[in-house]
This record gives structure tokens, C-alpha cells and sequence, in this order.
């Protein structure tokens, strides 16, 4: 029999918004190469994460990680801080 469960992402970023309840936006940065001109650029992207007590402020680095739909935007869970 197959184990066909996904294993969870995790992922490292930084909160920059804690202006909604009980949720707080992270900002995730990787670093990607250039196909043809191998020039190393940045992305930024932005998830909605769970934060249940409120405890993560503007500034804290934080891991998150995925996890079932909580609402429309929400799919990722703040499990600690750095």
C-alpha cells in the first residue's frame, strides 16, 4: 500500500503585516538563477499565515508551514520563530 501523503513545506520569512486578526503575512525571499544569463535575482512572495494567540509582531522571523485550506487566502500555519 502507498503512502500518498505530502510531506509539509516549510518555509523562512519574515512577518510585515499583523493587522488582521489571528493572521499575519510573511514574507518568504529565495534566491533564483537566470536560465540563459545565470545572473542570480531575488523573489519575494507574500503568504497569509495562522498565528491562533496573536503572538508574532511586525519583524519577527518566523517558519512557516503548509497545511489544510483555514479560508479563502490561508493555507500556511506559523510554527515558531527564529
Amino acid at each position: 500500500m502507498e503512502n500518498k501523503q505530502k510531506k509539509n513545506r516549510k518555509l523562512q520569512g519574515v512577518v510585515v503585516s499583523d493587522k488582521m486578526s489571528k493572521t499575519r503575512v510573511v514574507a518568504v525571499t529565495i534566491t533564483k538563477q537566470h536560465p540563459k544569463y545565470l545572473k542570480l535575482y531575488r523573489v519575494t512572495r507574500k503568504f497569509k499565515a495562522h498565528d491562533e494567540e496573536n503572538t508574532y509582531k511586525v519583524g519577527d522571523k518566523v517558519v512557516i508551514s503548509e497545511t489544510r485550506p483555514i479560508s479563502k487566502d490561508k493555507r500556511w500555519i506559523v510554527t515558531g520563530k527564529i
